[in-house]
């Protein structure tokens, strides 16, 4: 497939030699975090590396505010700032953190079947689980926690209350919350989505997917979610009262390559997506037009993209892949 419009030439490119697990943008920089447990902060020759995770691969991470929170297998929870000053937030020795997420300085991470929040004031909870738990998230408001695990999902007060326990058969991988809470949808080992409107715990089951998904992106207005796992960008309507159900999902950047990474634009209904051969580019929901942003990899057994972030403004993306090659877009003004 050729595009016939092309950001390609404002893309820097980056050979980071380490397969990239994250990227974000903090303090308006680009940040890799690579497989080797080290941060890469910036682009180009002012680049540089902090060791975060010594002799420990990262897993997992997630940006809160000007934050890189990172999970490694040295059982460490650790937040990186802007500066490229740690804190270490958690330490579970001899253990893998399995997810993390942070919102407003809380940060909370899984291990095993333990669930751990730490408030911004440093007071830390736990929560015994029924099953490991690989997806975790923060409400939009309110100190409260979804987590994601076989058999369905747990909402979580740290601070007050019994938990809540939304029962669905299967292994649910990641979760994820609307951004205005109305909506939990997780990811499932058997290549699907399922969904619960909160208010009433009612489902929502979307399938239909060849691979797994696990990199889902909601629109700044909170109306679509958008999910990588088919050879097109599957995005979800979540603006009814139901959500998606009842309504068909649109399909953007359609390839004979699978989707493996996902985001959409902070202020526009633009969603950046990366593929496993390496493309990577940017579709407008309102009329399926595209630009092309990496071109696939020559290789493409590695290529696969593992990493995609907007900065604050969304006039910049970085991406990252498996192979350790990455990028920064500059969008061109005006």
């Amino acid at each position: 497939m050729a595009l016939s419009a092309t950001l390609a030439d404002q893309v820097e490119a980056l050979g980071l030699g380490e397969p990239v697990a994250f990227a974000a943008f903090l303090g308006g920089a680009p940040v890799f975090a690579l497989a080797d447990g080290t941060l890469h902060f910036g682009d180009g020759a002012d680049g540089r590396r902090i060791p975060v995770h010594e002799d420990a691969a990262i897993l997992v991470a997630v940006q809160d505010g000007d934050r890189l929170v990172t999970g490694g297998d040295d059982g460490r929870v650790v937040a990186t700032g802007a500066d490229g000053r740690l804190e270490l937030i958690g330490e579970e020795k001899g253990k893998w953190i399995d997810a993390v997420a942070a919102r407003g300085g809380a940060v909370a991470w899984t291990v095993g079947k333990t669930a751990r929040a730490r408030s911004a004031k440093g007071e830390a909870k736990s929560l015994d689980l029924s099953s490991t738990s690989r997806g975790l998230a923060f409400f939009p408001k309110g100190y409260r926690l979804a987590i994601a695990h076989y058999g369905g999902a747990t909402l979580w007060f740290p601070n007050a209350g019994r938990p809540e326990t939304l029962a669905w058969a299967g292994s649910h991988l990641d979760a994820t919350i609307s951004p205005d809470g109305r909506f939990l949808v997780t990811s499932m080992q058997e290549n699907a989505l399922h969904g619960w409107r909160l208010a009433d715990a009612k489902h929502m089951r979307m399938a239909g997917y060849p691979g797994k998904t696990r990199s889902l992106s909601w629109s700044h207005d909170g109306k679509w979610l958008a999910t990588s796992g088919a050879d097109a960008c599957i995005v979800w309507p979540f603006s009814g009262k139901d959500g998606p159900m009842g309504q068909a999902p649109r399909e953007c950047g359609v390839r004979s390559a699978i989707v493996t990474c996902v985001a959409f634009h902070p202020a526009a209904l633009v969603v950046a997506i990366g593929y496993d051969d390496g493309l990577v580019m940017l579709t407008r929901l309102t009329d399926g037009s595209e630009i092309l942003v990496r071109h696939p990899a020559q290789d493409p057994d590695r290529a696969r993209i593992s990493a995609l972030a907007w900065d604050a403004k969304g006039a910049r993306l970085a991406f990252g892949a498996e192979n350790g090659e990455a990028g920064v877009l500059t969008l061109p003004k005006g």
